[in-house]
């Protein structure tokens, strides 16, 4: 069976194919718009059907809108309740008017389309199974938490031969995402983009406010929460965009973020007593937090946590499809990698740096000449093979460096135009991470737990060490990513150092590049000094 998945009503537009059982192609809408999350001035652009990424996996199937056998649509406007606390009922008339009709908008962009074979799924089951579904275990328990969908905010149950048994659910107005995304914005970030940036800024503060914070958040008993309502002004006072971060703001993310770590502690402990199983799967937008995901890893029941990759809202278009593949009946290949976008061929590659007039070269061993280039302090911007799915650049569309040069970690924030508060992540090969990195699980091919450097290695890898002297560790598999693995091997050889620095490729307010003519001007925008394309390399002058 040939099943299309879409997100496509808060935000991160994507979508995703599944055929037979097996992940074919996943990419978000904003690889191809560059509209980062999906947003932009235009009005209701958050709920843009993700067209050009639905018409990619199409084509990468090699089939047409009309070979669908189903559509898998990640929320369900039959269960919204316009009247729930929290809620603006005008709005979300609107909002559910516009997924009512979602079928007749996807047959408009994709033609060919049926659009009978378009069916609702609640927003959190979509979540579930793109986590339990598409995890490498034969049963599991499974946790969703994030701000909202329909009128949930959180579902906890246990995934057994395809089918997933709900064993407890939270609605609106408790909403652990909701209450971040709220603190988000008070401390000048974006809402539903920039939590990321809380949580890295959270290690530079003290959780002094806890005992506020324990107050408005609590557990309620049977699987579930409590979060009343918070005057944040009260604990630190509301920062501009473009104002000073205090440290009132830093102790307020800290103590937010212990908070957060507590609660879903605690929810782990009560689902592992329910289910007794050994594994757990995460997924929605808090499940994104790599902070509280190591916590519940190393403190928590479960013997194995497993997060997927694309755990935002863009994850529920693999999770639709997914969904509806196991209620017809297919067997679920697990998923194998997070490379699930655009990939080039060289010769594409060569044809596109020929038309662009760029000087480039074909070395004999890319590694050894990227490798050369690293360990003389330049930065390099990678591009190889098929994009990631979900927001981590994993060693495909990535930026590196050497991680041994302490000013790097601003040098590389310079040239993304980041907040000099937030760190630049390790990649290591997964053979060679437990002599450098404790506490967190290893492997770590996907970026989303965070790790102790252990104390002889954090003078010898500075650049990629937070505050707190913690990385966020990328595993590489050599099986998986030969070339990233002989590029490590060529590092050390000429540094003595097996780490890397890995951050995605882009600059502040742009997604990820994806294309080549993206990496192109990346590289010309940005003072890189050399970008590694396929088997290309360009060099600055």
């Amino acid at each position: 069976m040939r099943i299309l998945g879409i997100n496509a009503v808060f935000h991160d537009p994507a979508a995703a194919l599944v055929v037979d059982g097996e992940i074919v192609a996943a990419a978000e809408e904003e690889r191809f718009s560059r509209r980062k999350h999906g947003k932009s001035p235009v009005p209701f652009a958050a709920w843009e059907q993700p067209e050009q990424a639905a018409a990619w996996c199409l084509r990468q199937a090699g089939i047409t809108a009309a070979d669908l056998d189903a559509v898998g649509y990640s929320y369900d406007p039959a269960l919204v309740d316009h009247d729930s606390p929290g809620l603006d009922p005008g709005w979300e008339r609107l909002r559910t008017r516009y997924a009512e009709r979602a079928p007749h908008f996807l047959r408009s962009v994709l033609p060919g389309l049926d659009p009978g074979i378009v069916r609702f799924v609640r927003h959190h089951e979509a979540h579930a199974a793109s986590a339990g579904l598409a995890a490498p275990f034969d049963e599991c328990a499974v946790m969703v938490a994030d701000g909202r969908g329909e009128n949930g905010s959180y579902l906890a149950g246990q995934y057994r031969d395809g089918k997933l048994e709900q064993l407890a659910f939270e609605t609106l107005p408790d909403s652990l995402g909701l209450m971040y995304e709220d603190l988000t914005a008070h401390l000048g970030f974006r809402r539903s983009s920039d939590e990321y940036k809380v949580m890295a800024l959270a290690s530079y503060g003290k959780p002094r406010f806890l005992p506020e914070l324990t107050e408005a958040v609590h557990l309620s008993g049977e699987g579930g929460f409590r979060t009343r309502p918070i005057d944040w002004s009260l604990l630190a006072p509301a920062r501009r965009p473009d104002g000073r971060i205090t440290d009132d703001h830093a102790d307020l993310a800290a103590s937010v973020q212990t908070r957060l770590e507590q609660v879903l502690l605690e929810l782990t402990h009560w689902l592992h007593g329910v289910t007794g199983s050994p594994n757990l799967t995460l997924a929605g937008g808090v499940a994104l937090n790599c902070v509280a995901n190591t916590r519940i890893a190393s403190e928590g029941p479960f013997d194995r946590v497993w997060v997927q990759p694309a755990a935002g809202d863009s994850g529920t278009a693999l999770g639709a499809a997914l969904h509806l593949a196991a209620e017809l009946g297919e067997t679920i290949t697990p998923m194998a990698g997070a490379d699930l976008g655009r990939s080039w061929s060289d010769d594409e590659i060569e044809r596109i740096l020929r038309t662009a007039r760029v000087p480039y070269e074909r070395p004999a061993s890319l590694p050894e000449a990227v490798a050369a280039t690293l360990a003389a302090d330049g930065v390099v911007g990678w591009f190889q093979g098929r994009a990631e799915f979900g927001p981590r650049a994993l060693g495909n569309r990535s930026l590196l460096a050497h991680p041994g040069k302490a000013d790097n970690v601003e040098r590389l924030n310079d040239v993304k135009g980041r907040e000099s508060f937030r760190p630049v992540a390790p990649m290591v090969l997964a053979d060679r991470a437990a002599e450098i990195f404790t506490r967190g699980p290893l492997p770590s091919p996907y970026m989303l737990f965070v790790h102790d450097i252990l104390p002889q290695w954090r003078d010898r890898i500075p650049a990629v060490a937070h505050v707190d002297g913690t990385a966020r560790v990328q595993t590489v598999d050599p099986a998986a990513q030969p070339l990233m693995a002989a590029t490590l091997a060529e590092f050390e050889s000429r540094t003595g150092l097996p780490v890397l620095v890995n951050t995605s490729f882009n600059t502040a307010g742009r997604p990820m590049v994806d294309s080549p003519a993206d990496a192109l001007e990346c590289f010309g925008a940005a003072p890189i000094d050399m970008l590694a394309i396929g088997p290309f390399v360009v060099r600055r002058p």
